[in-house]
Order: structure tokens, then sequence, then C-alpha cells
């Protein structure tokens, strides 16, 4: 049995063991239900995400703008309805045993989503509008209006920010933010610094648009958080999570012109969760291939060829009241060439890039609330694997060819306290502390190159933000 079979089998075991143990809890019959209205018009809005505040529950309307919360823990909670391009409102609900409350919402539109959560300037929930530093939101909302097919893609749509194609050969892009080169910017997966320098060479095109939810841009080195990797600025990507109950199929063909240099791009989507939202997983698919495009027809490429496969699943387990596991795990393949003559083997061109990608990435998280929500700590562990066969050379060397492995792996705890008053006005204190390993080892045979490096960084954080909604001051080192 393969590697990859054995995990998709592990996961649905899982999956199916855990959908049985939590619909055998305890059953409450405390409900929470009601309806999600466009203020201006007054019509019912499907889609809305409706959320517990400080929980990891969630759903969202159906067809005729209404959701349910079934069998909570009785006790009051802070509701939030929200929607892309409308300010979120919130509502506090009480609820008993034996009882359904109707708790409505009515949302009003907001242009420049101001009111929109955010996590990467203080790597704690908060409101655009609050947010110590200005951070920048892509949506998938406009990942989809775009076509895009990758985060390269979408990035180019925010401002300060630019992606560059910086060889016809390969393909590599590098996104500058405020004109600094790509290394100068972090680039983050749900927070976690898991894209190494080998990654991040050709990372933008490997990560498929349908699993992002969205990408926050925090411009320059705006929190202690992040600390010298992220002097130009930082992309954190911030994966979909399991809502409702949906699948999705869908296919785009696009073409450079009219010369048949075509791009397919097949993608799935799909998200279970149990009645009680106790537990959920959400399944991405994408399956690309885009022919290599000569522009001024000297032979040579202008785009590279490029042929990829990607599966992941992120799920989550509420253990219990005020606390969470989250996994996630994905797989992606990518086989890239550049140069001329791509019908025959890379050493009989003239000019050859080609680089053959397997990389396996995984997460796992624990949070857990404490003191009636006032501290939240999360202890968290990511890893990635990536094995790359590559060629790089010319004149038809038959020494060029290479192979590469690289394996990150990082953990660590943060502890969040809300304080009511600290000094002078209420405050939120962070700290934390992460550890990174980094193993790479590179060799290209024919030119006895080899090289072995292993990085070792420890880090530790403590900031501090004071903030009353008019005004906020933040210290963090």
């Amino acid at each position: 049995m393969s590697l990859r079979s054995f995990i998709l089998l592990v996961s649905i075991v899982v999956a199916i063991s855990v959908s049985q143990l939590v619909e055998a809890a305890d059953v409450s019959d405390a409900n929470i239900s009601g309806h999600v209205l466009d203020a201006e018009t007054g019509e019912h809005m499907p889609g809305c995400v409706v959320k517990i505040l400080n929980t990891n529950i969630a759903a969202m309307t159906d067809g005729s703008g209404h959701y349910v919360f079934r069998d909570l823990v009785p006790g009051s909670y802070t509701l939030e309805a929200s929607f892309m391009g409308y300010s979120p409102q919130r509502k506090l609900v009480t609820v008993e045993s034996n009882q359904t409350v109707e708790e409505n919402f009515s949302i009003s539109p907001d242009a420049f989503m101001l009111d929109q959560v955010v996590v990467t300037s203080s790597k704690t929930e908060t409101r655009r509008r609050e947010s110590p530093s200005l951070v920048n939101v892509l949506s998938a909302k406009t990942l989809l209006n775009v076509g895009a097919c990758s985060l390269a893609d979408g990035l180019d749509f925010q401002p300060g920010v630019r992606v560059e194609n910086d060889c016809q050969n390969c393909g590599f892009t590098q996104v500058r933010i405020n004109g600094l080169d790509g290394h100068y910017s972090q680039i983050l997966m749900n927070s976690r610094p898991v894209f190494s320098a080998l990654t991040g060479v050709y990372g933008l095109e490997q990560i498929p648009a349908n699993m992002i939810e969205r990408v926050e841009v925090m411009r320059g080195g705006g929190s202690a958080l992040f600390g010298s990797s992220a002097v130009g600025g930082t992309v954190n990507i911030i994966t979909k999570d399991p809502i409702t109950n949906s699948a999705q199929v869908a296919h785009t063909l696009t073409s450079i012109g009219v010369t048949g240099a075509l791009d397919n791009n097949t993608t799935l989507n799909a998200s279970l969760v149990t009645d009680n939202s106790k537990a959920g997983i959400f399944i991405y698919g994408q399956s690309r291939s885009r022919d290599g495009y000569d522009d001024n027809g000297d032979g040579f490429t202008e785009v590279a060829q490029l042929k990829s496969q990607t599966l992941g699943a992120r799920t989550f387990f509420r253990t219990g009241t005020d606390s969470k596991l989250t996994l996630e795990y994905h797989n992606t393949h990518e086989y890239r060439r550049g140069g001329d003559r791509l019908d025959q083997p890379a050493h009989m061109a003239m000019i050859a890039e080609q680089v053959d990608h397997n990389i396996h990435a995984g997460e796992a998280t624990f949070d857990l609330w404490m003191e009636e929500r006032k501290q939240h700590l999360s202890v968290f562990a990511a890893t990635q694997a990536t094995k790359r066969q590559s060629y790089y050379g010319s004149d038809m060397d038959p020494n060029a060819y290479g192979h590469t492995s690289d394996i990150v792996a990082m953990g660590g705890a943060q502890w969040t306290r809300s304080i009511g008053k600290f000094l002078f006005m209420p405050a939120e204190l962070v700290a934390g502390v992460e550890y990174s390993y980094n193993r790479l080892h590179d060799v290209t045979v024919g030119y006895d190159h080899d090289i072995e490096q292993d990085v070792n960084i420890y880090s530790g954080y403590l900031q501090n933000e004071w903030r009353d909604g008019k005004w906020g001051f933040l210290v963090g080192a």
C-alpha cells in the first residue's frame, strides 16, 4: 500500500470514528435559530456565516437565509452574522435546555470591509478598523472573480504588492512588497512559517485558489511577532474551514490569445459538518495542466509548461465546550518545464529548466479557552517535506540533473490574556514561544555538487496592546 493510500484510509477511518463519537454525545436540545436580512433591501441572505464568538461553532444560512444551532451547552453566547462586503452584527443570546431561541440579524453593506476580522496584525482575532497595523485582505470572492487558479494569480490585486515572473524558462515567481525582494517578506500558512527558501521559489503557484478562505497582507514590519523575516511585509494564507454540508466541482479553460496554449484547471471542494457542529471536514483538490507558451516564435518558452495535482483536507473536532483540535494535511505534485524542445528529454534541449516536486504538508493545533474565555492557549505543530527532481542546464548537458530534499518542522505555544484594565485602559497580552527546524540536502552528481544545511531557530515573543475603541497602543519584543 502506498503512503498516499494509507493516509487516505486513515483519514476516512478517523473521520467516521469522530463522527460516531460526536453524534453519541449528550443531547441538550438547547437550540438557536433565526434568519439574516439585508438592512437596505429587507431580503433574506443565503450564504451568510453565523458564528458563536470565542468558540469553533459556526453555521451558514441556507437558501432561504435561515440558520440553526442545535444541542448547545446551556448558557450565554455572543453571536455574529457576517457576509463579504457587509458589516458584521453581534448579539448576546441566552439559551436553556429544552428551549429554542429565535435571534434574527439585519446587516448593512460595507464597501471598505473595515469590520472584517483579521489575525495577522497581532495573531489574535481583531477587526480591521481596530488593527494596530494596516492589513489588506484578498478574499475568496475576489480570487473567484479574477479567475485565479493559484495564489500567484490573485496577489497582484493588492495595493503595494507585485508578483514578478523572473524566469521565462522555469516560471520562478516572487512577491514584492513595498518594492523589496521576495526574501524580505514572510509567507505564512494559517500563521505558521512553513514556507522554506526552497518551497518559496515556486510556492506561489503551488497553492490552489480554491483552498484559500482569504489572504491577509501586512506591508512593512508592523508586528514584533514575525521577527526579521518580515521586514518587507507578511502574507498570511488562511485556508477554508468546514462550515456547512456542501460540494462543488468546477472546470475552467483559458488560452493565451488564439495560440492554442491552453490552461485546464479542475477543482473540487466538499464540506461535511455534523448537526451539532462538533466535528467537520473540508476536502479540496485541484488538477491543472498548462501548455508552454512561446510569444515571439524563437522556440523558447516565455511561460513554462505546468502539470500539477493537489489533494488535501482540513478537519476540526470540538473536544469540549472550551477546546478544539484542528488537523490539516495536503499533498502537491507538480511538474514544470521550460526552454525549448519540450517534447524531448531535458538533456536534449539547448536550454532546459525542468522541476518535479512532491510536497507533503501537515498541521495540528489545539486551542483551549479558560476563565470565561478571557484566556486562550494555543499549542501547535506544523511540518512540510519536499522532494524535488530537477534539471538546470544548456547545450545538451547530461550532467545537470539533480535532486533535493527539504524538511521544515516547527512547533510552539501562544497564550493570550484579555485584561479589563492594565495601567490606563483595557489591554490584550500575547506571549509565545516557537521552535523551527529546516534541513536542506541538494545534490547534482554530475557537477560534484553536494550541500547539506541544518537550521535551528528558537524564538520567543511578548506583546501587549492597549485598546479602548478609540485609541490603541502596541508594544512588543
